[in-house]
């Protein structure tokens, strides 16, 4: 049901965001061609980006995200108004949507979201303020919309060898594995509460642990029993695979510098000491173009999709008249 909320009713959803700010006079947003976009239904577009955005953001930072998310919202139902208007010209020439295709997309929500229980979905749709058949008119202009854009994009598109070569040269870095190495550390603090640091302090203490890592003892043993640092005492001072970007520098050099099963010295940073282990080491690796051929023919596909259908919607805008309101 969640689901279902969030696909077919999300236009719906505003009053949250509504609450959280003074009442505001409906008007007009943009006029397309002579039909009128509100400031109600652009803030039903974006009400639930727009709590998200308030949970995350605030003061100017918050207002920036707003103006952002409000000017592209409004480009997307300028857009979706001159697709709406364009099927209407078609269907002056017989173009139309079957009834059996709402009646179908209604059944498939009940039945997938609902159990069935069409009850249940009616209830929901009224405490909405919904009926059946406005849901039906909302669903109807998302099929046109999704119909009329596959319409303007082809099926399928040709990607030569030499394009698949140009992005995989141009995003090398995306498809390359940094060095890695995989690390196990125990840290003790001069400010730690360890009752078991000797009267020489916790530099001399990691230093006896140290002696005893290199004369055997067990090191996921000795962080569980030792290391001051709460993750990396539960986990047995594991860290799991690490890059030259996950810890500080001075911590990065001298565990990249150590060899597979070596351990460090006492590192001493501030009034923290450090003990590094390396269980194993990855170099740096970039996959082969054959590897990625595919992903890469798909990601060029989908742009040409992409770059097709904004030339058609281009071509929609140069020819409407389309006022927009601040």
């Amino acid at each position: 049901m969640k689901r279902f909320l969030t696909f077919a009713l999300a236009i719906c959803l505003i009053a949250p965001a509504l609450a959280q700010q003074a009442q505001v006079i409906d008007g007009i947003a943009a006029v397309v061609n002579g039909d009128v976009i509100t400031y109600s239904e652009l803030r039903e577009w974006i009400g639930a980006r727009e709590r998200a955005l308030r949970s995350a953001y605030q003061g100017a930072e918050l207002e920036n995200k707003l103006k952002e998310i409000r000017l592209a919202a409004l480009k997307d139902l300028v857009d979706r108004q001159l697709i709406l208007q364009e099927f209407k010209k078609k269907e002056k020439d017989g173009a139309t949507i079957p009834s059996y295709v709402l009646d179908d997309r209604v059944q498939t929500i009940i039945r997938e979201e609902f159990g069935g229980d069409r009850s249940a979905f009616v209830r929901t749709l009224k405490s909405q303020g919904y009926t059946i058949t406005k849901f039906k008119e909302v669903e109807r202009d998302k099929i046109i919309v999704q119909v009329m854009k596959q319409m303007h994009v082809k099926d399928s598109f040709v990607i030569s060898p030499t394009q698949i070569q140009a992005y995989y040269d141009k995003h090398k870095a995306d498809y390359t594995t940094p060095e890695q190495v995989k690390l196990r550390m125990i840290v003790l603090r001069e400010d730690g509460n360890s009752d078991t640091a000797p009267a020489g302090g916790k530099k001399e203490m990691a230093q006896e642990i140290r002696s005893k890592l290199t004369s055997g003892a067990d090191f996921g043993r000795m962080a569980q029993m030792y290391s001051e640092d709460a993750s990396t005492q539960q986990a047995e001072g594991d860290w799991g695979w690490v890059d030259r970007k996950t810890l500080s520098e001075e911590l990065t050099n001298k565990a990249f510098a150590l060899r597979a099963g070596e351990i460090s010295d006492v590192i001493t940073i501030g009034n923290s000491y450090y003990i590094l282990m390396v269980e194993a080491r990855k170099n740096a690796a970039v996959k082969s173009i054959s590897e990625v051929r595919d992903e890469i023919e798909q990601n060029l596909i989908q742009k040409e999709k992409s770059d097709e259908l904004q030339r058609w919607l281009d071509t929609l805008r140069q020819n409407a008249y389309i006022k927009i309101y601040s």
